[in-house]
């Protein structure tokens, strides 16, 4: 979805979540015809009062029982999968620049060591 139909004047008649020989153009669901035609045709999209608060409690719920290890992406449903990759999407750092895998598998900080002996100065 969604493949629209026109009319004679070029304007969203209907809206169809398959193609067929009389529906063939596909539109993007962030097209601003589509989403007119929509708002005109069924009003505005209801929330319900609290429904925002509440997926941000449970988009934190699912962060933290992954993290733990309590739950895996993969026992989620495809669907859930390609919901919670679109979160994470939304919520990615933009302008990131993309470092290449260095071949290190771990990088230590020493910086918890404090002072070390300098090995020039040590006698063994």
């Amino acid at each position: 979805m969604p493949y629209v139909r026109r009319d004679l004047m070029g304007r969203i008649e209907s809206v169809h979540r398959t193609s067929s020989p009389d529906v063939v153009e596909y539109l993007d669901t962030s097209n601003a015809e589509l989403q007119a035609f929509l708002r005109d045709e069924f009003g505005p999209a209801d929330t319900a009062p609290g429904s925002t608060e509440l997926l941000v409690v449970v988009e934190e719920v699912l962060r933290l029982f992954l993290a733990k290890g309590l739950l895996s992406v993969d026992e989620l449903s495809h669907d859930a999968q390609v919901a919670w990759s679109t979160v994470l999407e939304a919520h990615a750092p933009r302008n990131v620049p993309n470092f290449s895998a260095s071949g290190f598998v771990e990088i230590i900080d020493d910086s918890a060591f404090g002072g070390l002996p300098d090995p020039k100065t040590t006698k063994r």
